[in-house]
């Protein structure tokens, strides 16, 4: 039976309840209602009119509504509930359907179920977005058929019908999505794991237990791909369940990719024998972190892709939107958007990558995580401090009470939103200047993502007039 047969037969003539209409959601329940289901949308939106176009889709396919603040009473009598990443696993309604029979799933978790191709799946903290396109990139260099999705790109389950076994799905997983799953890729990438998501998460023990799954159930022949500098991820070479290489800029290893001291090249070791595959000079990435992020995908396609395709990546792919992009450079001062940055070590990241003092705009929603790491960097890396949102005073906080604060001439501002901030950012800087966004805080509290937050910088930068 090919695979959406058998997603058809887990469907057809089922009670399904979809959690939230996003992206992904829409293309399922159209997906779904096709196949057979007896869908219910269940939504705090109060009324149909308050999804706007897509009203009449859900008048169109004849969905039944659960919305308002007791849309989780929808829930009950439901044989599937598709959850969204963004709705937690261990919620009391959720886990009551459970308890009383219905199967909680997740679109990506189907995909898991179903798809007929090899998976490549990469998480962590910091660095999944860059480092799933660049998989994905030289599985295209190499010439295969990819399919990218997950936490990134399209939805994958609505696509199932087009994969066949010879393609490669190449799959980014947040925690929200691990928390739950029961089906691990192939090739599992764990980049790095830092405190992340504390305001969803129960706490950091709970966080890295669903990064985990991404390798508790990998059945051999399998890879995983760790990050060795970072603790959390080092550690959990404990977990794998087949090969286990590492990938590491600081020092050299017999068994993964690193990067060479000696003439700067990024290599990959393995049986003894080391193939050097990019110089760091040819590298198109910005940042130390960048070049990690190299290293990871390196490791994950090493075997799988013609070191040549790797070389054609890695020495032309330039990055992706919100991750230190250029975004103008306007009187002598050159702005970068890097809205990506929603936690303390993605902004440091991205401080080291400069080689001068920077203006920095940064602050936003308060996710519960420590900000006392990220203020010796500030301090090294920042000559004017732009704050704005609540984790503003935070953010202020650890900067002064760190050593070196009151010799450091480190000037703190404090802007009113984004226009505010960018504006003051402007009266700041001087030609030569480097103006960064890079909030080391989510975007909630002034925007529904890291994205409309980064677009509504760029807009606002490049709106800007130049000086007569």
């Amino acid at each position: 039976m090919q695979p959406i047969e058998q997603l058809k037969q887990l469907i057809q003539g089922k009670k399904v309840a979809f959690i939230g209409a996003g992206v992904s959601h829409k293309q399922c329940i159209e997906q779904f209602v096709a196949m057979g289901a007896e869908v219910t949308l269940c939504d705090q939106k109060e009324r149909l009119e308050d999804f706007g176009e897509y009203a009449d889709t859900l008048r169109r396919l004849n969905v039944r509504l659960s919305l308002g603040k007791h849309y989780t009473d929808g829930f009950a009598g439901q044989d599937v509930i598709m959850r969204t990443p963004g709705y937690e696993y261990f919620k009391a309604p959720l886990q009551a359907a459970k308890q009383a029979g219905a199967l909680v799933t997740s679109e990506v978790e189907l995909f898991f179920e179903f798809c007929p191709c090899e998976i490549v799946a990469v998480t962590g903290s910091d660095g999944k977005t860059t480092t799933t396109t660049l998989i994905a990139k030289m599985f295209e260099a190499a010439g295969r058929r990819v399919f990218l999705g997950g936490n990134i790109g399209a939805a994958l389950l609505p696509q199932l019908a087009d994969v066949t076994p010879d393609a490669v799905a190449v799959v980014e997983l947040s925690s929200f999505q691990l928390i739950s799953m029961h089906r691990s890729p192939r090739v599992a990438v764990v980049t790095n794991v830092t405190p992340n998501h504390l305001d969803h998460h129960k706490d950091m023990q709970e966080y890295i237990d669903a990064k985990r799954n991404i390798l508790l159930w990998q059945q051999p022949p399998c890879r995983a791909v760790l990050g060795y500098e970072n603790d959390v991820s080092r550690g959990m070479a404990a977990d794998c369940r087949g090969e286990q290489v590492w990938f590491t800029r600081l020092r050299e290893t017999d068994n993964g990719a690193f990067l060479r001291a000696s003439d700067d090249t990024l290599c990959y070791a393995e049986n003894g024998a080391v193939t050097p595959v990019l110089p760091r000079s040819e590298v198109k990435l910005r940042g130390l972190h960048n070049v990690e992020n190299l290293l990871a995908a390196i490791a994950a396609v090493w075997g799988r892709v013609p070191v040549e395709a790797m070389r054609r990546v890695g020495s032309t792919f330039t990055g992706v939107e919100h991750r230190i992009e250029p975004v103008r450079l306007l009187d002598g001062v050159q702005y970068y958007n890097d809205s990506i940055a929603s936690s303390p070590t993605r902004t440091i990241a991205g401080l080291r990558s400069f080689d001068r003092k920077i203006i920095l705009i940064a602050g936003g929603y308060d996710k519960h995580i420590p900000y006392e790491p990220l203020a010796p960097e500030i301090l090294a890396h920042v000559k004017v401090l732009i704050l704005m949102g609540a984790t503003g005073p935070r953010i202020e906080q650890a900067v002064r009470e760190c050593p070196g604060f009151a010799e450091s001439g480190l000037v703190i501002r404090h802007a009113e939103g984004m226009q505010d901030a960018v504006e003051q950012a402007r009266a700041s800087a001087v030609p030569g200047d480097i103006v960064s966004l890079s909030p080391a805080s989510a975007s909630f509290d002034l925007y529904p993502n890291f994205e409309v937050r980064g677009r509504d910088y760029k807009r606002i930068v490049n709106a800007l007039p130049e000086r007569e």
